[in-house]
């Protein structure tokens, strides 16, 4: 059973520039941090963005105690404003939200892409075995949480599309070539990335799950717009469309269907 949501003020403690257009937000409130599961995203509330109601998801990236992160990349009006946010300002939050990540087994890798990697770091965390973690992205600007994973003890490879750091190609690439018996694979990135990772995995022997990232309005599954296609034996049509916000953002790799 998942914690039960909560509507709280935050207070934000930090917010750096890591690289680029990517930040690391910290803040600081009650109850959410303590309930909240790996794979789990927050619903934000952007100060001083009034002509914006709609709120803002971002992914789980740390919890300590009280004190929650986010990392995030400004790629619209949104994400620009909270960029700007100054530390001390009070933030209206919304969560733990949607379905988590389940515990890593034994024999298991992480496959993230770009800003992707911050849905997955708690999952690492948190697993006693760790797992082995490939992190994708166009150029050396997009590979993130590098020496963070590989802290909390992970082995971690790195590829990039244009080959300035690490592996020269996709991830998926990569990944045929480190798989070393991993029979559980989670993963969060691109849809792109998502769908080849999803063609690929039978051919590696590998179950898993996929967090989708996708823009959602409500954040709690009554507006229907952020749904994917899922499998489904019941429908005559043998599929059906979820809501990512509230079924996911993490779901099996067998049943999603991308177009």
């Amino acid at each position: 059973m998942q914690p039960q949501k909560s509507q709280v003020k935050a207070t934000l403690l930090q917010n750096t520039r890591i690289k680029g257009d990517y930040f690391c937000a910290e803040l600081l409130m009650e109850a959410i941090p303590q309930n909240a599961l790996p794979g789990q995203f927050i619903h934000v509330q952007i100060p001083d963005l009034n002509h914006r109601v709609l709120r803002r998801p971002f992914s789980i990236f740390n919890v300590e105690e009280k004190r929650l992160s986010l990392l995030y990349k400004v790629v619209g009006e949104g994400t620009k404003q909270l960029s700007y946010t100054s530390p001390g300002k009070e933030l209206d939050i919304v969560g733990p939200l949607g379905r988590p990540f389940s515990p890593l087994p034994e024999k298991s890798i992480i496959v993230a892409g770009g800003y992707g990697c911050a849905a997955t770091y708690l999952l690492a965390k948190n697993a006693p075995v760790k797992p082995m973690v490939l992190i994708g992205g166009r150029t050396k600007e997009d590979i993130l949480l590098k020496e963070e994973y590989e802290a909390l003890g992970c082995e971690v490879r790195i590829s990039t599309d244009d080959g300035s750091t690490g592996f020269h190609g996709r991830v998926t690439q990569l990944l045929q070539q480190v798989i070393a018996g991993q029979t559980w694979l989670a993963a969060c990135g691109p849809i792109p990335m998502l769908k080849a990772l999803a063609e690929l995995m039978p051919t590696l022997n590998l179950k898993g799950e996929l967090s989708l990232d996708k823009a959602m309005c409500c954040g709690v599954g009554a507006c229907f717009a952020c749904v994917a296609k899922v499998k489904d034996a019941t429908s005559p049509d043998g599929w059906r469309y979820a809501r990512v916000c509230a079924e996911g953002p993490v779901f099996k790799a067998e049943e999603l269907i991308f177009a």
